[in-house]
């Protein structure tokens, strides 16, 4: 039963007295009167689906047991409608129902495998209350249930269902403070809700925010910033110890959830790490990988040693096992897999690892272990990947093509401070290049647009002493490439540089490569492309890849449930764009990003990798993020009006620009048809008090050191709302598919991206270029990633580049697509936001199948798809398909 405060029992007993009188004054006796009052009250039916616990977590017998004790007890599930049509004058607020209880619950028979179980409910409700706009749901069962949607039938003064889609965790009751609330499937600017329901919208997002302080557990639902400041273990000595990324000019980065973890007592202000194989990192409950995700990641992560093995495994990797002292070798771990060497080491490690795991790892050849999957790049052609062409193509279709530039003045000039770093311009000359121009001069491929270059010599020279005082040996690159009359960029010439030994000051010391094909000046050129595959690697999974979108969206994803009740239609739109992005990044923080971690382990910069990130950091700008923007300022197109985009590619064969304007094409259109239905003027948004919080939020306390307004649009018409929905939606799933899913397509064969160099170039007259010379394969395997590296690294990109089985991709939505909202214009909006990817992937397809676009296949035989949106009824099917546009940075 609902309880009615003494005020409100008082003025609906001194209201019946009142009427009784009247009625006798007119000669109507009082239980006609009665009558007439029972016909106000109906009877509502409902069904709520939800999940079980006991269905989630099959370990947990107590969640079946304990609850129907509690239902037994009369401890059961009640929900409690509230009206968007009368205040209770007593509170203010939306009137109550009485509270029904969920039906059956003791007698309905849930099958293990099903999931989902559907519930009847029956509301008294008084037709004077009008229509129902959220409830109150209490738990009072022994476990935590997960909502799916609750649907209410005939319900008097409404024409057709009512729909609250919650997909949201319920606690028992004792865990909140607070009414758990849940409202209809209709969207409302902040001025538009209904006045019942506004202080319910309120003090949900309050409750959202927390109070900022204790530490943060599973039941929690709160969204709150800190710094990166739980990467290192400070405790564990210096060698651990990383600075706090985030809060200051020197280290700026994107915040992070908070988890409210104490500090550690080396250093207060780094937070204590929970232990290695602990993944049950603080996140908002709803913010958690699905079981059936958490389930695959488990799975495959089993394939990915981590550093739970990394002292056992690599005490098997002696100075000798630890090569690949052939190709063959190499294709050994796709063909056939890693054979173990005999001896105390293998017993010890077989010892070690868990049954689970051994499962996982044992092979049906005894002692091989550690076979991957074969990599699309070797799939076809077992050397196609070492050809000037692919290298070239795959900065235009590779997994990280938004790095190449137009060359715009030759010879390229740094950036970089010379009163810190000297001359650090390029040493490249026109007699370098013009030999393999096809006749033009520098000077007239400048003009004509056909100069481009992959320069990573700025963002890596100011850390390349401290990276080259450890293991790895690498320098800072460039490469210009000649964009030529089939639409390939061909390679002309390499540029490695180290800083000068007698000081940074004096600027760099750099050597130029020039293309050749044969003898030992071929094999100095091919190490000359392994050196910018290396920059190109770790500054693709440091930068284009978890910078900016991992890293960038977070605050986005925060600020949104902090800030937009889930009745703004703001909130609706970008609210599938955040799934699973807080658990993946939390993962990552656990046991990829920290110190000492997988990436540490296999990326050049290793300790220095998340310190490098936040320098590059300091450059970022929310709207250059914006595709158009982005190909704008890389100078690779240039304004065009009469284009359907309003620009032109210089590189009209340029996959990953060409894909990704229809792609971005098609988001624009669905987020400005959509928001237009709720914001018909500026005024508008300039007025919508939760829309401008949150993007104050955003800019000023999300990425809080990039504060200047000049980096930022005002959010004060509806053209800069579009523009912001439409960038943070392109990167969270259309950027992040194009720079994670192709990750193991292309590099999980490592020679084609090396993610370290242990050597420098080897010089003429020395024994390592005598070497060089007699065995060029030998030589090119020991100067790159070596064997226990490329495990790590393989194992961990292998599982980076699968799509979850229950993944939704762009133009699906996680709620049947029909239910998310009430309102008719915009889901028809987004029917045709459907509709239109569809003809992306048709498109897509057909081009792919077009010998005249070369870049899109290349010498390799990989057809370009990593921005096939894949939203076909059969596209969950999860696994390395190399293509599908996620909606969200998932994995």
């Amino acid at each position: 039963m609902g309880f009615r405060s003494g005020s409100e029992i008082v003025h609906g007993m001194a209201g019946m007295c009142c009427v009784s009188t009247k009625s006798k004054k007119k000669g109507i006796e009082p239980s006609a009167y009665s009558n007439n009052s029972m016909k106000k009250k109906k009877k509502i039916k409902g069904t709520v689906k939800l999940m079980k616990k006991n269905i989630l977590d099959l370990s947990d017998v107590k969640a079946s047991i304990f609850d129907r004790v509690h239902e037994l007890l009369g401890k059961g599930v009640t929900l409690q409608l509230i009206s968007a049509d009368h205040i209770d004058p007593a509170n203010g607020r939306g009137k109550l129902g009485k509270a029904a209880p969920l039906e059956k619950w003791v007698t309905k028979i849930t099958s293990l495998t099903a999931g989902e179980s559907e519930f009847g409910i029956t509301f008294d409700w008084d037709e004077t209350m009008g229509v129902p706009g959220a409830f109150i749901i209490r738990n009072h069962h022994h476990s935590q249930l997960f909502l799916k949607i609750v649907t209410l039938e005939d319900v008097p003064g409404h024409d057709g269902p009512i729909k609250f889609v919650c997909n949201s965790w319920v606690y028992p009751t004792h865990r909140y403070k607070y009414d758990r609330v849940f409202f209809s499937n209709k969207s409302y600017l902040p001025h538009q809700t209904p006045e019942p329901l506004r202080p319910y919208r309120e003090e949900e997002l309050i409750n959202l925010r927390g109070n900022g302080s204790g530490e943060l557990k599973e039941w929690d639902r709160v969204y709150d910033y800190d710094y990166y400041n739980d990467l290192g273990s400070p405790d564990k000595g210096p060698d651990y110890a990383r600075p706090v990324l985030g809060g200051s000019e020197k280290y700026p980065y994107p915040r992070r959830g908070r988890t409210g973890r104490k500090p550690t007592q080396a250093d207060p202000y780094s937070e204590s790490r929970l232990p290695l194989l602990n993944l049950n990192i603080y996140v908002p409950r709803d913010e958690r990988f699905s079981h059936i995700k958490f389930s695959d990641f488990l799975a495959y992560a089993l394939k990915s040693l981590g550093q739970v093995l990394v002292p056992e495994i690599s005490s098997l990797f002696d100075k000798t096992f630890n090569e690949f002292d052939t190709f063959d070798d190499v294709l050994s771990l796709y063909e056939g897999g890693i054979k173990l060497p005999n001896g105390a080491k293998v017993r010890k490690l077989k010892a070690s690892i868990p049954w689970e795991m051994l499962k996982e790892l044992a092979r049906d050849d005894g002692e091989r272990f550690l076979k991957f999957p074969m990599p699309d790049v070797i799939k076809e052609d077992k050397s196609a990947w070492r050809t000037d062409e692919e290298f070239g193509r795959e900065m235009l279709a590779g997994v990280n093509p938004v790095v190449i530039s137009r060359l715009q003045e030759f010879p390229p000039k740094s950036k970089l401070d010379p009163t810190e770093y000297g001359n650090q311009n390029s040493s490249i000359r026109a007699e370098h290049i013009e030999m393999n121009m096809n006749g033009l001069s520098a000077d007239e491929a400048i003009r004509s647009n056909k100069l481009f270059i992959l320069d990573h010599h700025d963002a890596i020279m100011p850390y390349l002493r401290r990276i080259n005082s450890t293991n790895t040996k690498m320098y800072a690159t460039r490469t210009i490439l000649l964009l030529q009359d089939d639409g390939t960029l061909k390679p002309l010439v390499i540029e490695l540089s180290l800083l000068h030994p007698q000081g940074e000051y004096h600027g760099a010391v750099s050597k130029v490569f020039t293309p050749a094909e044969q003898g030992v000046e071929g094999s100095v050129w091919h190490l000359a492309k392994a050196y910018v595959s290396v920059n190109d690697s770790g500054y693709h999974q440091l930068v284009s890849h978890w910078l900016n979108t991992h890293a960038a969206i977070e605050p986005f994803v925060i600020a949104t449930n902090r800030q937009l009740s889930v009745l703004h239609p703001i909130y609706k739109l970008l609210h599938p764009h955040f799934r699973d992005t807080m658990n993946i990044n939390a993962l990552a923080r656990q046991i990829l990003i920290n110190a000492g971690g997988v990436l540490e382990n296999t990326v050049f910069p290793a300790k220095y990798s998340m310190e490098m990130s936040s320098v590059i950091y300091k450059s970022w700008v929310f709207p250059e993020h914006a595709l158009p923007a982005d190909l704008l300022k890389r100078g690779v197109a240039v304004p065009d009006p009469s284009s359907p985009h309003g620009l032109r590619l210089l590189i009209e064969d340029y996959p990953f620009a060409v894909d990704g304007l229809e792609i971005w094409s098609a988001i624009e259109t669905w987020v400005t048809d959509y928001c237009s239905f709720y914001y018909s003027s500026d005024g508008l948004v300039q007025g919508d008090l939760e829309l401008q919080s949150w993007w104050d939020e955003v800019r000023n306390v999300g990425h809080g050191d990039k504060k200047d307004e000049r980096w930022w649009p005002e959010m004060r018409t509806r053209a800069e709302l579009f523009q912001t929905c439409t960038t943070i939606i392109w990167v969270a799933s259309a950027l992040h598919a194009a720079v994670n899913f192709g990750q193991y397509p292309y590099a999980g064969y490592l020679p084609n991206r090396p993610t370290i160099s242990r050597r420098f170039m080897p010089e003429p007259g020395t024994p390592e270029y005598a070497e060089l010379e007699l065995n060029p394969d030998k030589v090119f395997l020991k100067s790159i990633t070596a064997q226990f590296q490329t495990l790590l690294g393989v194992s961990l990109i292998e599982i980076l580049s699968r799509h979850s089985t229950d993944e939704f991709y762009l133009g699906q939505r996680d709620d049947d697509n029909h239910d998310w909202t009430s309102d008719h214009e915009p889901k028809e909006a987004f029917r045709r936001f459907g509709e239109r990817l569809m003809e992306i992937e048709n498109r897509i397809m057909e081009m792919n199948l077009d010998g005249k676009w070369k870049n899109r296949v290349g010498p390799v035989k990989i057809p370009y798809t990593l921005l096939y949106p894949n939203t076909s009824d059969n596209s969950r099917v999860g696994g390395l398909t190399g293509k599908g546009i996620p909606n969200s940075v998932s994995i």
